[in-house]
């Protein structure tokens, strides 16, 4: 039994067991709990497709395929920059009130919403190496330390952004490391207290830069108020930046890349 066969068959055993009411037909039942039982059944089976679907496809290498298939080499002189996240990076420009995503810079945006730095990683060749970029911008780590793709430990995000990090160098890509953004807390994973972390994990960064020769970008210092949280009015929902967020760190991302490319 393979690894596909053996999820279909225990989230199965998990749907029948936990909701037998709606699976299983019980002799006597009037006809509109039995439509009602068949609905349930079908939008489990929804769900459980989806969820398929996002395991078949766990880093999302689909989302770029086609942008990346279609992006042309950089231009002769052109100093590509590509952007690499989360949400964060995702949403800039894209969504509304985030403010535009450098207009007129040869600058890519490879961010995708909820993302954790293991997904990263296994995208980085395709999203960032084969673009052929001078430099990437890696804001990446809320979302581990949220566990948005299970438990994870800062020492195993620190061992992410180095393997991201020892590939673009290999490849002769200047490396921009972010700090992790303030959050107070995550409105998706309420029992989280992310301060402590973000605070470890962004010393980690500083001094790993410092190190090894990258740049560091500090969104941090900028964005954070008295309590580790967003400023007021640089968020939306405390984590994901508004247009006046976006308008603190785009210059910050500048000011970065120009260091790096002068390295």
């Amino acid at each position: 039994m393979n690894w596909n066969q053996k999820l279909t068959t225990a989230t199965a055993l998990f749907l029948v067991t936990t909701f037998p009411g709606q699976l299983l037909s019980q002799p006597g039942s009037p006809k509109d709990d039995q439509t009602k039982r068949q609905s349930d059944a079908a939008k489990l089976q929804d769900d459980l497709t989806k969820a398929q679907a996002k395991l078949d496809d766990w880093a999302q290498l689909k989302r770029y395929a086609g942008e990346n298939s279609a992006l042309p080499a950089p231009a002769p002189g052109e100093a590509r920059v590509v952007f690499y996240g989360d949400s964060i990076t995702d949403g800039w420009g894209r969504l509304p009130d985030t403010g535009s995503f450098f207009p007129g810079k040869p600058y890519i945006n490879r961010g995708i919403g909820g993302q954790t730095t293991p997904q990263m990683l296994i995208r980085f060749e395709q999203d960032v190496v084969h673009l052929h970029p001078a430099a990437v911008v890696i804001l990446a780590g809320t979302n581990d330390i949220a566990g948005n793709t299970g438990p994870s430990t800062p020492q195993m995000t620190e061992d992410n952004f180095t393997s991201m990090a020892a590939i673009a160098k290999q490849n002769g890509i200047k490396v921009i490391l972010a700090s992790i953004t303030p959050a107070y807390s995550y409105p998706w994973k309420p029992g989280v207290k992310p301060v402590p972390t973000i605070l470890e994990l962004n010393a980690w960064l500083k001094a790993y830069c410092a190190k090894e020769g990258f740049t560091y970008l500090d969104y941090y210092s900028a964005m954070v108020d008295e309590k580790g949280a967003m400023k007021p009015g640089l968020a939306k929902d405390g984590v994901h930046p508004t247009s006046a967020g976006y308008a603190v760190m785009g210059p910050l991302a500048e000011s970065a890349i120009v260091n790096a490319l002068q390295k």
